[in-house]
């Protein structure tokens, strides 16, 4: 495992990560978090990714519950969190969802640091912008939040390039803590914003990246060829609006097409894709997701073949997938 710098901060984040959207508390325990995490940290993995809004703050039970149990030292292990949607599912409750005004933001931080029994949250998140906040008041609150020693870097997820530039800037002007690292969604089908619309913020500000869903969810495993199998992350309840883009003919039939290619170099499609992302110099970590430790051992051999994707082998791949991909 390789470790890169977030961004030009001076933190140090391992190359692959493991996230919990979808999994902690919906499909693993506590007890198979503290599993996967063990394995996970034992392959060298230091960044564990996480949000106030996965499984309605129980994801963040989950993860905290077994962080406590592996008893680990605190400087061993980098912790995230992202803030924007509350837990108030109904929307009953004023500044209580979809909002970075400093009123929810003050309170999110302590309700994920009480979640996860932990003194401070490592790097947290605006998990998406708020166009009824000034982006004053939210860069204001965010850089408060490291002032007061509960967060120590902030950043932004799937923010425009626009918006993240402003928010630096101002962070800049009023000698306020800066965002240093933006969470987008990135894989073979989904490359624009990370590859064209962000090309300026890594030199001009050294915006560094946190990548999910490298699978696209699980259609880059292959296993959403014939339809959506039970158990699968879009069976889930409240997933259903993956299967459109999961059972996608096209994609699918481009996931065929790499399956050869990922054999040839001794690995399969899944350990490919990763690679893939793991391969961009810009991504500081490519977030994967499990549901239980043979899946997660699975997705780590995309370290071997990650020294294997060499340019003709990345022109192979384009080949195959470019013209599928937004």
């Amino acid at each position: 495992m390789i470790h890169r710098r977030l961004g030009r901060s001076g933190l140090q984040v391992s190359a692959l990560s493991l996230g919990s959207w979808v999994t902690y508390h919906n499909q693993v325990d506590t007890a198979g978090a503290r599993e996967m995490l063990a394995a996970a940290r034992d392959a060298g993995i230091n960044f564990f990714d996480n949000a106030e809004q996965y499984a309605q703050g129980q994801s963040e039970v989950v993860m905290g519950e077994a962080l406590k149990a592996l008893a680990w030292p605190r400087l061993g292990y980098v912790v995230t969190s992202k803030f924007y949607w509350g837990l108030d599912a109904d929307g009953a409750v004023p500044n209580g969802r979809n909002t970075l005004n400093r009123k929810y933001l003050m309170q999110a931080i302590d309700g994920s640091l009480r979640r996860m029994q932990l003194d401070h949250i490592d790097v947290v998140y605006c998990h998406r912008s708020d166009a009824n906040t000034p982006i004053e008041e939210t860069v204001q609150a965010m850089s408060d939040m490291i002032t007061q020693g509960k967060a120590l870097y902030w950043g932004t997820s799937e923010w425009s390039a626009a918006d993240i530039r402003a928010a630096w800037d101002i962070a800049d002007r009023h000698h306020l803590h800066k965002p240093v690292v933006e969470q987008p969604q990135y894989h073979l089908f989904h490359r624009r914003r990370v590859e064209q619309e962000y090309a300026r913020l890594y030199e001009d500000i050294g915006l560094g990246l946190t990548t999910f869903s490298p699978l696209a969810s699980g259609l880059l495993t292959g296993k959403y060829r014939d339809g959506v199998p039970a158990g699968s992350r879009a069976s889930l309840e409240g997933m259903g609006w993956l299967v459109k883009g999961l059972t996608d003919q096209a994609r699918n039939d481009a996931v065929r097409q790499l399956e050869p290619l990922a054999a040839e170099l001794g690995g399969n499609v899944s350990q490919l894709a990763i690679a893939w992302a793991h391969a961009n110099p810009r991504v500081s970590s490519v977030i994967l997701g499990a549901s239980r430790l043979s899946q997660l051992k699975d997705n780590l051999g995309a370290l071997d073949l990650a020294p294997k994707l060499t340019p003709e082998v990345m022109q192979r791949i384009d080949a195959i997938t470019a013209a599928h991909a937004n």
